[in-house]
C-alpha cells in the first residue's frame, strides 16, 4: 500500500486558510454564478464573514477549528467546527447537561461544536465533494472530530442541525442522536398568497387577513436583495437587531461589521424586509436565500405597530417564497404561534459524542425519552393543523 487510500485530516484556524472554491466545492457542489446556494450558512463567504467581523473568534467563545479531509492529496470533505467555552448561540440546548456534568466534578467546557454559528437552520455539516466516496469522507470527518475532542480533553462533540441522512450515518458511527422541533411553511404549488389562504380553515384565513390589514395600515413595506441593498439599510437594521439581541440574549451575537460583510459579499444571499412609517424605517426582518428554502433569521423594531412582526417575518416570507418558487420557509427556532399562520411542525436533528462513559450512558437514556416526547408533541400539534383539509402530506424529515 502506498498510502493513497488513507484519508488525512487537518485543522485550519479560519476560512482564509482554504480557497473559497475548494471549500464551496464541498459546501455547495451545485453552485454556480447567479444561482442561490443550497444552504447559505455553510458557504465560505458566510462563515468567513462571521470570522472577519469578529462575530466568532477572539473573546466570543467560538474559536474556529475547521476540519479538512484529503484523499490522495485532494480535498474530499470539510466540516465547520468550533471550540466553545459556553452554550450560547446554538439553539440545541445542553445547559442541563453542562450543569449535571459540572455537579459531578467534571469540566463541560470547552467543548467541540459543528454548526453554522447563531443559525438554527438544518443543513449539511459533513460537507463532502460530489465525486468523493461519501461514506469514507463522512466517516473520516466524524472520526476526526471525535479524535480532536478526545485528544484535547474536551468533554463532548455536538453536530447540530445536521440533515436526517447525516443523523442516520452518525448513529452508525456511534454518535448519539437527538431530535428537536421547528415550524416550517411548505409550498404546495401555490399560485399566490390567496391560494395558500384558500387551504386554511375559515377562521384561520380570516385571522390572517385581519393581521395583514392591521400590519399594512399606515406603513410601506419593501423587500430588498442584491444590488437593491444599500449601506443605509444596514444602519437601520442594526438598530433593530441590537434591540432584539439585548432583550433576548443580553447582547447581540453579531457585530456591526458582519452586516457590512453582508453588504459587500452576501447581499445576493440576503433578503431584507423593511417597514417604513412616515418615511422612516421602524422594523425589519432579515432572511437568507437558499436554493430550495428561504430562511428567516432576525427581526427587530424601533416602534410598535400592530401585527407587524407576523407580516414581516411570516407573511412577507411566504409571499416571496411563492413568487420565487421556493419549496419552504424555515422561520427559525421555537414558536408554536407559527402553527396558526400555516407553519407546520417538523423535526430537526443533531448528533453528540460524550467522552465520559458514565455520563454518555445517562445522556443516551435522556435522549431516548426526549425523542419519544418530541415525536408525540409533533403528532399532537399536527392534529391541530390550520389547514381545512387533512390530506396534505407533512414535510418529510429529508426536507428539514
Amino acid at each position: 500500500m502506498d498510502g493513497s487510500d488513507i484519508v488525512e485530516i487537518s485543522v485550519i484556524a479560519g476560512l482564509d486558510e482554504i480557497a473559497p472554491e475548494v471549500w464551496d466545492r464541498c459546501a455547495d457542489p451545485g453552485g454556480a454564478p447567479g444561482r442561490a446556494p443550497d444552504n447559505p450558512f455553510v458557504t465560505h463567504r458566510f462563515l468567513r464573514a462571521l470570522e472577519v467581523s469578529r462575530s466568532v473568534g477572539g473573546r466570543s467563545g467560538w474559536t474556529p477549528r475547521h476540519l479538512v479531509a484529503r484523499l490522495g492529496g485532494e480535498v474530499i470533505g470539510v466540516m465547520p467546527l468550533y471550540v466553545k467555552t459556553h452554550s450560547q448561540g446554538e439553539y440545541v440546548f445542553d445547559h442541563a447537561w453542562a450543569h449535571a456534568f459540572e455537579r459531578a466534578g467534571g469540566d463541560y467546557y470547552p467543548k467541540l461544536q459543528s454548526a453554522a454559528p447563531f443559525t438554527p437552520a438544518t443543513g449539511r455539516r459533513f460537507l463532502t465533494a460530489p465525486d468523493a466516496p461519501q461514506a469514507v469522507a463522512i466517516g473520516a470527518l466524524a472520526q476526526g472530530a471525535v479524535r480532536i475532542a478526545a485528544e484535547n480533553g474536551l468533554s463532548s462533540l455536538h453536530i447540530t442541525f445536521c440533515t436526517e441522512a447525516e443523523w442516520q450515518a452518525g448513529a452508525e458511527l456511534g454518535l448519539l442522536q437527538r431530535v428537536g422541533e421547528q415550524f416550517h411553511w411548505v409550498n404546495r404549488g401555490y399560485a399566490d398568497f390567496d391560494a395558500f389562504l384558500a387551504d386554511l380553515s375559515s377562521r384561520k384565513r380570516k385571522n390572517i387577513r385581519k393581521e395583514r390589514a392591521a400590519a399594512q395600515a399606515g406603513v410601506e413595506i419593501e423587500t430588498l436583495t442584491g444590488d437593491a441593498l444599500r449601506p443605509a439599510h444596514w444602519d437601520a437594521f442594526w438598530q433593530f437587531y441590537q434591540d432584539t439581541g439585548a432583550r433576548k440574549w443580553g447582547q447581540p451575537y453579531l457585530t456591526r461589521a458582519f452586516f457590512d460583510e453582508v453588504q459587500e459579499n452576501l447581499r445576493d444571499d440576503a433578503l431584507l424586509v423593511l417597514a417604513h412609517r412616515d418615511g422612516r424605517p421602524i422594523a425589519g426582518a432579515l432572511n437568507f436565500i437558499g436554493r430550495e428554502a428561504l430562511y428567516g433569521r432576525y427581526w427587530g423594531c424601533s416602534a410598535h405597530h400592530p401585527c407587524l412582526h407576523f407580516e414581516l417575518c411570516y407573511y412577507q416570507a411566504i409571499d416571496w417564497a411563492i413568487a420565487q418558487g421556493r419549496a419552504r420557509v424555515e422561520a427559525g427556532a421555537q414558536g408554536e404561534h407559527k402553527l396558526a399562520r400555516g407553519y407546520m411542525p417538523a423535526k430537526t436533528h443533531s448528533l453528540h459524542w460524550v467522552g465520559d462513559a458514565g455520563f454518555r450512558r445517562a445522556v443516551a437514556e435522556y435522549l431516548e425519552a426526549e425523542r419519544q416526547a418530541v415525536g408525540e408533541e409533533i403528532d399532537w400539534l399536527s392534529e391541530r393543523s390550520p389547514f381545512r383539509r387533512e390530506d396534505f402530506s407533512q414535510p418529510t424529515e429529508e426536507q428539514d
